[in-house]
């Protein structure tokens, strides 16, 4: 099925909006506080305010006013699409929904007096609080690396400044040079991907530095959709891109930022641009409210996707241990809306129908050669669980890979709609 906008949000993925105005306080009214406005987050404020009518007081906390999606952001780093494309702002859900935005940081949950502190010294109390802060990353998974090295290192997987950082130093290579990544291990955040981000640094680099090299450090013996990006670099970049992976000293890296140098197995390998991207936990605030566990994830109901530390709070997307789905936009988006409908049943007595989930992710390997991989899901009582799924494969004509294409196209449209209105 092609996916345009007017499919995407009439399937039940449907327009958004957010805020921006100073924080009124409503009284009367039970008040659900959302902290973090991506795909999750921003969504999940937004079905909470529209399907209740107003019977709900909603809050969303973001510290950015203009959000810059992960999805897609590989794309811009490709040449494909150009930075303000990928950035939205919350001024819809605040107008036309009457969300409470606030642009300042989550710093810390009371669970007991059911409040949220802010960077900026206020208290923000809640009846329910739902969590969707994204991924930070663990300290020490990439030797030699930590957040003072990511302007020599850039991580870029927190769209912004990092994603422009990188593209620029991209394309201020020497004529012939190297750009290396230090590939993550599971479970990452998805997109952006990394072999996505490969496949466009790889289109970049073939319009304005043919010569260059690609270097992958992997840690992992495998990868998503593996076969068809290696098909795919086959076909548009051959001899281009180097994969290291464990059986090679792939699980073996060190990296120095000062010097511009990546250690495999402790062969030097001297590089012009390297992405680092670190294994990843919870977004901080997560750690903070006391909703994660030793996996640095945060453990959650699969029927609601409430927090298995605290029956007051939700947590969504790329925070969340909840089972089968994987950490993209997508997925956040689709849990958010379970999320949301729950919760507005428990504190209003609507109706709340059995959860479902869907997933799709779309990759671009070179241009109009897309590929997806995608599952529907079901709540059990163990886990969000697989019910069943759907991958491109190789050898497919340049006709659907187009189409692909073009599908993921009308989604990021679809889906930035309903986050953002």
């Amino acid at each position: 099925m092609k996916i345009n906008r007017r499919g995407f949000i009439g399937s039940g993925i449907a327009a958004a909006a957010v805020l921006s105005s100073p924080m009124v306080m409503a009284s009367g009214r039970p008040r659900v506080v959302v902290i973090g406005g991506g795909a999750g987050g921003a969504t999940a404020a937004r079905y909470l305010a529209k399907d209740s009518k107003g019977a709900i007081d909603v809050v969303l906390i973001e510290p950015t006013r203009t959000y810059y999606t992960c999805f897609f952001s590989n794309l811009y780093i490709g040449g494909v699409r150009d930075f303000t494309s990928i950035g939205h702002t919350y001024g819809k859900l605040a107008s036309e929904y009457g969300i409470n935005v606030v642009h300042d940081w989550a710093t810390g949950v009371d669970k007991e007096a059911k409040t949220v502190s802010l960077a900026g010294g206020a208290s923000i109390s809640y009846d329910s609080l739902v969590i969707s802060p994204g991924i930070d990353f663990v300290e020490g998974s990439v030797a030699g690396w930590d957040l003072t090295s990511q302007n020599a290192m850039p991580h870029a997987y927190k769209a912004g400044s990092q994603t422009q950082l990188l593209k620029a130093q991209i394309e201020a290579m020497p004529t012939g040079g190297t750009f290396a990544m230090v590939a993550p291990p599971n479970p990452y955040r998805c997109p952006p991907g990394p072999y996505e981000r490969v496949s466009m640094v790889a289109h970049l680099l073939k319009n304005i530095n043919p010569t260059a090299k690609i270097l992958i450090v992997d840690p992992k013996e495998k990868f998503s959709k593996q076969g068809l990006f290696e098909e795919g670099w086959s076909k548009h970049y051959a001899g281009m891109i180097e994969r290291v992976g464990p059986d090679f000293g792939g699980a073996n890296v060190e990296v120095r930022p000062d010097s511009m140098e990546v250690v495999i197995d402790g062969d030097v390998e001297k590089v012009d641009v390297c992405n680092v991207i670190p294994a990843q936990k919870a977004g901080i605030i997560a750690e903070l409210a006391g909703v994660t566990n030793d996996s640095g994830w945060a453990p959650v109901t699969a029927h609601d996707m409430k927090s298995k530390m605290d029956d007051n709070i939700y947590v969504l997307g790329d925070a969340s241990a909840q089972g089968d789905m994987p950490k993209s936009g997508f997925s956040a988006n689709s849990q958010a809306k379970v999320c949301s409908m729950a919760i507005r049943g428990a504190l209003t007595g609507s109706k709340v129908f059995p959860a479902k989930f869907a997933n799709t992710c779309w990759s671009l390997i070179d241009t109009n050669d897309g590929v997806k991989v995608g599952a529907a899901y079901e709540a059990t009582d163990e886990k969000i669980a697989k019910t069943s799924g759907f991958v491109s494969k190789t050898g497919e004509d340049d006709a659907m890979r187009k189409q692909n294409y073009e599908e993921s196209v009308g989604w990021y449209e679809g889906i930035t709609a309903d986050m953002f209105g």
